[in-house]
């Protein structure tokens, strides 16, 4: 007799095997139409039809466009129908594996004949038509010498069952869209809405080359992308934010504003051009500013160090085909994918006590990694970076308190960016099957961060298993003026680097004995290339003042006024005001749009009559006249709103 706990705390008692639907049922009529899946236990969602024979706390989930587990549902289902379109319209298609992402799904396929988006159309009506016709998704379980035989002509659905066997699956299950034995079907573990009638605000979205596995010495595959919402206003808005996204490139926008470039001869590494050098010179500082603030000291490491240290690290072992090696006087080097190991080694010259702890290390470490060329994006994934990186070696006493003060620094840093605070998504990433340690320290080490997070005013939710096999992680996503999810902090747990079996970073307790440190990796950045592409979409180039490569543009309406405008320029570069002179025979209205393109923040017009009142026309990048202040006004204008961190006038925040 199954006891069913509701989110609100109310047990439910049935007599017998209950289903996700009748549990709903059982709650109101209403819930019932709503439902599509059912949540056990804050983990596994299943369909509505599946029994729920056992004892457990369930979430109804319905269709909406702010649930995640609502969106997971749809999309997966969305991606069943995608694939039944394709086979239909392309005889002969194998499939290989159809998951939902973050935002969308995709199918991996072996079309007869490529596929371009010439054919999404005729994709798209094939798939409103089985929406239409309402066809429900039927769950089959076959015992594994059923299954297999059902894959037997399909050689990527029969390594996947097999691989499922393999894992430890007693039988094998299949979804229908229809009547069992009587329409389409397609190997799946599930989970899917109760009909295709839910899939109406679906759109396929791109196509793109894949590998089987991932694997580039495998087949070569076509990978179909497409989106689906709970409704039609939940996809409208989602395509247009990516046209809105489109206009926002950094790529597009660091081209327009002579920020950046990439050699194609040279993949993943940035040549950062005055502009966008000055902004990352910025970024850099501020951060340099913000961890001094916080207790930290700054350090650098060599670039190029010893396989000895990576080996005694694990990374040789782990981390061997990301990291580019050489060779010197018959040694083997690596230049560096991460700085943990670097300041250890810091850390450990010099007897430590107790009362040196915590120590909180930063650097802003040049790393390389070898990551594969497909993956490469512009500034936003790239082979060389480097890190807002820290790491705080403590006692097991000082975790919770240093997590907490992190978590404080993260919120304050990113709220001076204009992602808002109460919108930032905690994940607290728990154990997994294989770790060390026993389960008392992770309870332990678990509650630290979580009681932390709490502590510093935000919420969480738990990704079970996600953690290092050595310790529970935080993971800080913050939400950019157009609504997407940008994963950037961390905090990172680890007794295990600084441990006796890697690099043995110890101090004296207060009873004298030798103990070994446990080390938080943190970043509140993370790669500077990366967070820098992310601010130039969420500011749409539009920079704040602080933070822009042109802060101030002098327009002089004649020759006659350069002299004044020199003078102008040089009492504001005395307070550092990146400033420049426009000394070109233009009209002053080519002039101001010239300065609004580049996207200067404020421009100062100096006529005869300014020059004679020793005042200048003030006038922003949108294009309003702000009055015309005195030189010292001016200056004391532009000096408040570097100092107080204004957000860009009419910028617009995600909702």
């Amino acid at each position: 007799m199954p006891r069913i706990t509701l989110p609100d705390g109310k047990v439910l008692d049935f007599s017998g095997p209950v289903t996700g639907a009748q549990v709903a049922e059982a709650i109101g009529p209403g819930l019932r139409k709503r439902a599509i899946g059912v949540k056990l236990d804050g983990g596994e969602i299943r369909d509505l039809s599946r029994p729920l024979d056992q004892d457990c706390a369930i979430k109804i989930i319905t269709a909406k466009d702010d649930d995640p587990d609502a969106l997971y549902l749809l999309r997966h289902s969305a991606a069943h129908v995608l694939a039944e379109a394709i086979c239909t319209l392309f005889p002969g298609t194998r499939l290989a594996y159809g998951p939902p992402v973050d935002d969308g799904f995709f199918y991996d396929l072996k079309p007869p004949r490529p596929l371009s988006e010439a054919d999404f159309p005729a994709i798209e009506a094939k798939m409103q038509e089985i929406v239409a016709a309402d066809r429900p998704f039927v769950r089959c379980d076959y015992s594994a010498q059923e299954g297999l035989q059902r894959t037997k002509d399909d050689i990527y659905k029969r390594d996947n069952a097999e691989r499922a066997l393999q894992k430890g699956s007693d039988n094998l299950s299949f979804y229908v869209s229809g009547k069992p034995g009587h329409d389409w079907e397609d190997l799946c573990m599930g989970p899917h809405v109760p009909s295709t009638g839910w899939l109406k605000a679906s759109k396929v979205m791109a196509v793109a080359g894949a590998y089987w596995h991932g694997d580039q010495n495998s087949d070569q595959l076509t990978r179909i992308y497409g989106t689906c919402f709970a409704d039609e206003k939940g996809l409208k808005a989602h395509l247009n934010r990516i046209e809105e996204a489109k206009r926002r490139n950094h790529r597009k926008l660091g081209k327009e504003m002579n920020l950046f470039h990439i050699e194609e001869d040279n993949p993943g590494q940035v040549f950062w051009h005055p502009n966008g050098w000055t902004i990352y010179v910025a970024l850099m500082e501020y951060m340099r500013h913000r961890q001094r603030k916080n207790g930290y000291v700054e350090v650098h490491t060599p670039s190029v160090m010893a396989r000895s240290l990576w080996e005694r690290s694990g990374h040789w072992e782990k981390y061997r085909e990301n990291m580019f090696t050489t060779e010197s006087e018959k040694r083997d080097f690596a230049i560096k994918p991460m700085n943990c190991p670097g300041h250890i080694l810091i850390f450990k010259q010099g007897l430590k006590s107790y009362r040196d702890l915590p120590m909180r290390i930063s650097e802003f470490g040049s790393c390389c990694r070898n990551e594969a060329s497909g993956a490469l994006h512009g500034i936003m994934r790239v082979r060389g970076f480097v890190q807002d990186d820290g790491h705080i070696l403590c006692t097991d006493a000082q975790v919770q308190d240093e997590v907490a003060n992190f978590c404080r620094m993260l919120t304050d840093v990113y709220k001076d960016f204009g992602f808002g605070v109460d919108k930032i998504a905690v994940k607290l990433a728990t154990r997994p099957a294989q770790r060390i340690g026993d389960d008392a320290s992770w309870d332990r080490t678990e509650k630290a961060l979580g009681d932390a997070v709490t502590s510093a005013g935000l919420k969480y939710t738990v990704s079970p298993g996600e953690g290092a096999f050595y310790g529970p992680k935080l993971e800080f996503t913050l939400v950019d003026a157009i609504g997407r999810g940008w994963q950037c902090g961390t905090i990172q747990l680890d007794p295990n680097l600084p441990g006796k079996d890697r690099l043995d970073a110890t101090y004296i307790d207060q009873d004298g004995q030798k103990r070994n440190c446990v080390m938080l990796h943190r970043a509140i950045l993370g790669s500077l290339e990366r967070f820098l592409g992310i601010l130039i979409e969420h500011f749409e180039g539009k920079f704040p003042l602080w933070l822009a490569p042109e802060q101030v543009r002098i327009l002089p309406i004649s020759d006659a006024q350069i002299g004044y405008a020199h003078a102008l320029r040089d009492r504001l570069q005395e307070h550092a005001v990146r400033v420049t002179v426009d000394e070109k025979a233009d009209m002053l209205g080519a002039k101001v749009r010239e300065a609004r393109l580049a996207r200067v923040n404020y421009f100062a017009v100096v006529g005869g009559k300014e020059a004679e009142t020793g005042c200048v026309a003030m006038q922003n990048q949108q294009g309003e006249k702000l009055g015309t202040p005195t030189v010292d006004e001016f200056v004391a204008r532009i000096l408040a709103e570097i100092a107080d961190k204004r957000l860009p006038a009419g910028m617009r925040v995600a909702d």
